[in-house]
C-alpha cells in the first residue's frame, strides 16, 4: 500500500509538473481551483483512509466470527432457533459495523478536506475517489488471499480425509482441519467484508464525483450533494428495523424455517428501502437540476432518481433470488446436478458447468434494464446512484452472508468437541442454509460491481475529456478485446494458485497421516501448525502476481496506449469479467449444495443416492472440491478486476489526459 501510495502522489503531482499555483476549473468557467499538487496529496490521503478502513473492516469482522463460532455451537444445544438467533446477530453486528464505518470515515474525510478546498468542489471530490480505490485495492488482497489460503485447506482436507480415508468432515483426526475452519474466515469474512466495503466506498466516490460536476455542485447545493451519502444512512436505518423482523418477531421452531426467514429479511428490507428512498429523494433534492452528460447538460427532475435508486434496488433482489434458484437444493437445478451423480463425476462435472452457464441468463438482463433505465433517466449520476440503492441494503447483505461461514464453523467445533450427534444435524442444517446466503451475497457483491463498475467508467470518461468512445476505431477495439481477455488471465493464475496450494497441503496430510502412530485410531494428535503454515504462505505469495495483474494494467495501458485504449480495456473487462463471475460462483455453489443434498437424505430422491460414502456421494465430492476454487476464490476476486481497474483509472485520469498515449506519440 505504501508503494502504490507513492505511485498516486508521483504520477498525479507530475500533470502540472509539481507547480503550487492555482489553476483554472476544468468545469466551473472562470474560477480558479487548487493546484494539481494538492489533488495529489489529497488522493493519497484518501486512498491510505480507505485501505485502513477496509482492512478495518475485515479484521473486526474476524473478530467477531471468531467470537460468535463457538457460542452457535453451545447454543445449539438448546434447539436450532436459539442457535440460529446468535449466528445471525453477530453477522448482524458485521454488517452494520461495515456500513457505518464506511459511510462514517468518508463523511468525515469529505468534511475534512473541504477545510482546505473551500469552495473549489471539484478539486475536492475527485480527490476523495482515492477512498474507492484504497477499499478495492485492500479488498483485492483479502479476496484473492483470502480464497487462496481457505481453498488450499479445504481442498487439501477433503480430498485426503473423505475421499481417501473416508473419516467425516470437520474430524480432529485430519490435520488439514483447523487450517480450513481458519479459512472459513479469512475468505467469506474478511474478503467479502471488504469486497462489499470497497463496491460501496466506490459507489458513493463515483456518484460524488459525477454530481460535483453538475449543476448540484457548481451552485454548492449541499444537500443534495449528499444524497449519495444519505442514501446509504437510510439504508442502515432501514436494515436496523428488517433485524427485528429475524430475531424477535418471529421465532424459528423448525430446520425447514431457516432458509425462509433469512430470505424474508432480503424482501423486507427491499420493500422499507424503496419508502425510504422516496422520501430522501423528495426531501434532499431539487425539484430540477441539470446532470453532467459527456460534454452536455441533461435536465432531471428528483422523482428521477428515485426510480433509478429503485430499480438498482430491486435489480440486487432479482439477482439475489435467480442466484438462490440456481445454487439452492430445494430446487431443481441443483436437484439434477446431484441426480447426474449417479453416473460419476464426469457426468456431475458436466450438469454442473450447465448450470453456472444458464444461471448468468437472468442476473444480465436485470443488470441491462437497470442500466438502461437510469441512464435514460439521470445519465451516469443514474447509474452510481442505482449501484448504491443495490448497496443500500449491505447491512442485511453482510448479516446473511457472514451467518453461512459462522454456522460453518460452529458445525466444525461441535464435531472436534465430539458433541452429540443431535448437534452436528442442528449445525449442518444452519450451515446448509448458509451456504446458499453466500452465493446470494456473491450473486449481489458481482451485480453491484458491474454498476459501480460502469458509473466510474462514465466518470473517468467525463474526467479524461473524452465526448465519446468509438468501438470502430483500432485504438479502442484492440482495447476491447485485450480488455476482455484479462479475467480470464486472472482465473487462471487464482486456479493454479489454489491447485498448487493445494498440492502441497493433500502431500502433507498423507505424510502425517503415513508417519505419525496411532493418527487414524485418535490416540495421537495430528500437527495442525504445520498445515496452516502451508496455507497462510501460500495465500501471501500466491496473492502477488494476481494483484499485479490488476493494479499495473490500468498504469501501463493509459501511460503507454492513452485514454481511448484505456476506455477500451475497462468496457472489455467489465463485460467477460460479469459473466465470467457469475457462473464461476453458481457452478461451485451448485457442486456444494447438490454434496450436501445427498449427504442430508432428507427426501427419498436423495436417499437412492446416498449414503455418505456411496459411489454418487463420492462424484458429488470430486464435483465440489473443483467447485471449491470457482465459487470461492475466482468468482469473488473477478468483481474486484472490474472495480478496481476503473476507480484506478478515474483517480489516474488527470495523468493519463495530459501525459498518456506516449506509443501513439512517438508512431
Amino acid at each position: 500500500m505504501g508503494v502504490f501510495a507513492a505511485i498516486i502522489f508521483f504520477f498525479l503531482g507530475s500533470v502540472k509538473g509539481f507547480s503550487t499555483k492555482s489553476e483554472p476549473c476544468t468545469y466551473s468557467q472562470g474560477k480558479l481551483c487548487k493546484p494539481a499538487l494538492a489533488n495529489a496529496a489529497f488522493s493519497t490521503l484518501a486512498f491510505l483512509l480507505g485501505a485502513l478502513t477496509s482492512v478495518l473492516s475485515g479484521f473486526l469482522g474476524m473478530k467477531i466470527a471468531t467470537y460468535a463460532n463457538a457460542r452457535t455451537t453451545l447454543e445449539a444445544r438448546k434447539g436450532v432457533g436459539k442457535a440460529f438467533i446468535t449466528a445471525f446477530r453477530s453477522g448482524a453486528v458485521m454488517g452494520f459495523l461495515l456500513a457505518a464505518n464506511g459511510l462514517l470515515v468518508l463523511y468525515i474525510s469529505i468534511i475534512l478536506f473541504k477545510i482546505y478546498y473551500g469552495d473549489d468542489w471539484e478539486g475536492l471530490y475527485e480527490s476523495i475517489t482515492g477512498y474507492g480505490l484504497g477499499g478495492s485495492s485492500m479488498a483485492l488482497f483479502g479476496r484473492v488471499g483470502g480464497g487462496i489460503y481457505t481453498k488450499a485447506a479445504d481442498v487439501g482436507a477433503d480430498l485426503v480425509g473423505k475421499v481417501e480415508r473416508n473419516i467425516p468432515e470437520d474430524d480432529p483426526r485430519n490435520p488439514a482441519v483447523i487450517a480450513d475452519n481458519v479459512g472459513d474466515n479469512v475468505g467469506d469474512i474478511a474478503g467479502m467484508g471488504s469486497d462489499l466495503f470497497g463496491s460501496y466506498a466506490e459507489a458513493s466516490c463515483a456518484a460524488l464525483f459525477v454530481a460535483s460536476i453538475s449543476s448540484i455542485g457548481i451552485n454548492h447545493d449541499y444537500t443534495a450533494m449528499s444524497y449519495p451519502l444519505i442514501i446509504s444512512s437510510v439504508g442502515i436505518v432501514v436494515c436496523l428495523i428488517t433485524t427485528l423482523f429475524a430475531t424477535d418477531l418471529s421465532e424459528i421452531r423448525d430446520v425447514s424455517q431457516i432458509e425462509p426467514s433469512l430470505k424474508r429479511q432480503l424482501v423486507v428490507s427491499t420493500i422499507l428501502m424503496t419508502v425510504g428512498i422516496a422520501m430522501v429523494s423528495f426531501f434532499a433534492l431539487p425539484s430540477e437540476f441539470t446532470l453532467f452528460n459527456f460534454g452536455t447538460e441533461k435536465a432531471v427532475k428528483n422523482w428521477h432518481l428515485f426510480f433509478c435508486v429503485t430499480i438498482g434496488l430491486w435489480a440486487g433482489l432479482v439477482i439475489g433470488y435467480t442466484t438462490e434458484y440456481y445454487t439452492s437444493n430445494a430446487y431443481s437445478p441443483v436437484q439434477d446436478v446431484a441426480d447426474s451423480c449417479r453416473t460419476g463425476a464426469a457426468t456431475n462435472v458436466i450438469f454442473g458447468l450447465a448450470l453456472g452457464y444458464k444461471s448468468v441468463i437472468v442476473p444480465i438482463f436485470a443488470i441491462a434494464i437497470a442500466i438502461y433505465v437510469s441512464f435514460s433517466l439521470a445519465a451516469m449520476y443514474g447509474i452510481a446512484v442505482a449501484a448504491l440503492g443495490m448497496l443500500s441494503t449491505i447491512a442485511t447483505g453482510l448479516a446473511i452472508d457472514a451467518y453461512g461461514p459462522i454456522s460453518d464453523n460452529a458445525g466444525g467445533i461441535a464435531e472436534m468437541a465430539g458433541m452429540s450427534h443431535k448437534i452436528r444435524e442442528r449445525t449442518d442444517a444452519l450451515d446448509a442454509a448458509g451456504n446458499t446466503t453466500a452465493a446470494i451475497g456473491k450473486g449481489f457483491a458481482i451485480g453491484s460491481a458491474a454498476l459501480v463498475s460502469l458509473a466510474l467508467f462514465g466518470a473517468f470518461i467525463s474526467r479524461a475529456g473524452i465526448n465519446t468512445v468509438d468501438v470502430l476505431t483500432p485504438k479502442v477495439f484492440i482495447g476491447l478485446i485485450v480488455g476482455a481477455m484479462l479475467p480470464y488471465w486472472f482465473s487462471a493464475m487464482t486456479m493454479k494458485s489454489v491447485g498448487s496450494a493445494a498440492l502441497k497441503m493433500v502431500e502433507e496430510v498423507r505424510r502425517q497421516f503415513n508417519t505419525i502412530p496411532g493418527l487414524m485410531e485418535g490416540r495421537a494428535k495430528p500437527d495442525y501448525a504445520n498445515c496452516v503454515k502451508i496455507s497462510t504462505d501460500a495465500s501471501l505469495r500466491e496473492m502477488i502476481p494476481p494483484g499485479a495483474l490488476v493494479m499495473l494494467t490500468p498504469l501501463i495501458t493509459g501511460t503507454l496506449f492513452g485514454v481511448e485504449t484505456l476506455a477500451g480495456v475497462l468496457a472489455g473487462s467489465l463485460v467477460s469479467g460479469v459473466q465470467v463471475a457469475i457462473s464461476a460462483s453458481n457452478t461451485g455453489g451448485a457442486w456444494d449444495n447438490a454434496k450436501k443434498y445427498i449427504e442430508a437424505g432428507a427426501s427419498e430422491h436423495a436417499k437412492s443416492l446416498g449414503p455418505k460414502g456411496s459411489d454418487a456421494h463420492k462424484a458429488a465430492v470430486i464435483g465440489d472440491t473443483i467447485g471449491d476454487p470457482l465459487k470461492d476464490t475466482s468468482g469473488p476476486s473477478l468483481n474486484i478486476l472490474i472495480k478496481l481497474m476503473a476507480v484506478e483509472s478515474l483517480v489516474f485520469a488527470p495523468f493519463f489526459a495530459a501525459h498518456g498515449g506516449l506509443l501513439f506519440k512517438f508512431l
